[in-house]
């Protein structure tokens, strides 16, 4: 255990394995996966190349009352292109004039957060807290341990994903220099309760988002699914692996490269809340996907796609509507398709949820000139669909 002794209201962990199950029994937070030890172990033991650190906050009585997820990450500009190359690049010429970035070696990035999932999952703080005090103590704690580790070299931090509905307690951090900047918003469906099978969700369709759905679907007839058990993944890894890689490649934001051996942990350690299938054309595979069942939400984690073959047979539709299916089977109330692909996740019914990042330089004027920059990030723009029937309110009868 790393025990920062001159911080009195904080513990910081360098493995999810070190935290004594006294602590989270006090927490009581693994009824969200995402807090969970079998969802925290499984993510840090196949990822030997990202540096874990997990933080405890504990109130007066020495009794924990909220807990962080850290991973710290070599972050390279230069993995970052497409919707933020223009960005970017204005970034570098800035940064190469002042010396203020390194100019080969990657940026030291610390990230609160889950680096592999977006959303609000790198901070539980227990009920009845006063959340803005405890974002406050947070800062100060990161701050403190690396200011303490001289190991450390930390150019910048990261405290990732919070959605609207968060921001009056997120934005204490701008009190620490924290810059806060919109990032691609979370697309989720919200899964009508009347929807008891997959026909319910296409009769509530408007004609033309229906034609297109039932299209999609007959275009893909013929692809098999199957799903991925301990028993066969893996046999199925290494294709999977070499399909991950194309759709990541096209990705315009990369913090990290996620390990697809971790999806075996997943599977043995949260069996069948954790969905993972293959798509084949008769014995080739052509995509898989993945996602997790957590609380009432089913998540949409990581695909992969011969993106040669997905127009011809809407392989990628097929796994949006297969989703929803599942989420439907399952009595579920919301899909979180995540970031990426929002127009096509809008035409499903998905609608974005946004979320706000923040940042901050370790050096002072480097983090004034940082600012200038992320006030200018924007999302993407796309155009927002609306496949739903809707009820006219001004209809005259």
């Amino acid at each position: 255990m790393n025990f920062c002794k001159k911080n009195d209201n904080a513990l910081f962990f360098s493995s999810v394995n070190e935290i004594p199950n006294t602590i989270w029994d006090v927490l009581n937070c693994a009824e969200n996966k995402y807090f969970s030890k079998d969802f925290l172990a499984s993510i840090e033991k196949n990822h030997s190349k990202i540096n874990f650190i997990y933080v405890v906050l504990i109130d007066d009585k020495k009794q924990p009352k909220a807990f962080a997820s850290i991973q710290i990450v070599d972050f390279y500009l230069n993995s970052v292109d497409n919707n933020f190359e223009d960005f970017i690049s204005k970034l570098k010429t800035v940064a190469r004039k002042l010396h203020i970035f390194p100019d080969k070696k990657p940026l030291k990035l610390l990230i609160c957060g889950n680096t592999f999932v977006s959303g609000e999952h790198g901070i539980f703080i227990k009920n009845n807290s006063d959340k803005k005090i405890i974002i406050k103590e947070l800062a100060k704690a990161i701050l403190h341990f690396v200011n303490v580790d001289k190991h450390l070299k930390i150019d910048a931090f990261l405290l990732k994903d919070f959605i609207n509905e968060s921001l009056f307690i997120a934005d204490e951090l701008k009190d620490y220099s924290y810059n806060a900047f919109s990032v691609e918003p979370n697309m989720v469906l919200q899964i009508d309760e009347n929807w008891r099978i997959f026909d319910d969700y296409l009769a509530a369709m408007k004609t033309k988002f229906r034609v297109k759905a039932k299209k999609a679907i007959q275009l893909s007839a013929a692809i098999q699914i199957e799903n991925v058990t301990l028993e066969n993944i893996d046999n199925q890894l290494p294709k999977m692996t070499e399909l991950y890689k194309k759709v990541a490649t096209n990705a315009a934001f990369n913090l990290g490269d996620f390990n697809l051996a971790t999806y075996k942990d997943f599977k043995e350690k949260l069996g069948e809340n954790y969905i993972l299938k293959t798509y084949w054309l008769e014995d080739k595979m052509i995509g898989f996907m993945s996602g997790i069942i957590n609380q009432n939400s089913l998540d949409a984690h990581f695909v992969g796609i011969d993106y040669h073959l997905n127009r011809e047979f809407a392989i990628y539709q097929k796994m949006l509507y297969n989703y929803i299916e599942i989420a439907i089977n399952k009595n579920l109330r919301t899909i979180n398709f995540g970031r990426t692909a929002s127009e096509i996740k809008s035409s499903v019914g998905a609608e974005p949820q946004d979320l706000t990042m923040y940042l901050r330089h370790k050096k002072s004027i480097t983090n004034k000139i940082l600012k200038l920059f992320l006030q200018r990030v924007q999302p993407t723009p796309f155009h927002q669909h609306f496949p739903f029937k809707t009820i006219n309110l001004n209809e005259k009868h």
